[in-house]
């Protein structure tokens, strides 16, 4: 089994940041993509960024330039920093990842952790 579980949301004025986590726990051999999505109230999910295992990287345009994606992979723990928040970027953040259990199975399986909210908000 494995788990995914993001913290670092909260509440933060407009032009502030946060740092959120994601940790991957459980069976794991390797991890092929790990991701950052966002659902805000009444939308459809969107990536915000993600992070393959080959090392490239990919933005939402709407957080270019002001979020930022990393990982330790000794950690198994994905990051995003976000800086210069606006009212916008308002919603429930989720993590993704494409996680292959055994070296004896070629298996990839796609996890989702709970979610964590942020509020931007003066």
């Amino acid at each position: 089994q494995v788990q995914l579980v993001e913290s670092g949301g909260g509440l933060v004025q407009p032009g502030g940041s946060l740092r959120l986590s994601c940790a991957a726990s459980g069976s794991i051999f390797s991890i092929n993509v790990m991701a950052w999505y966002r659902q805000a109230p009444g939308k459809e999910r969107e990536l915000v960024a993600s992070f393959t295992s080959g090392g490239s990287t990919n933005y939402a345009d709407s957080v270019k330039g002001r979020f930022t994606i990393s990982r330790d992979t000794a950690k198994n723990t994905a990051y995003l920093e976000m800086n210069s928040l606006k009212p916008d970027d308002t919603a429930v953040y989720y993590c993704n990842a494409v996680i292959r259990a055994s070296a004896f199975i070629p298996l990839d399986v796609n996890y989702w952790g709970k979610g964590t909210p942020v509020t931007v908000s003066s």
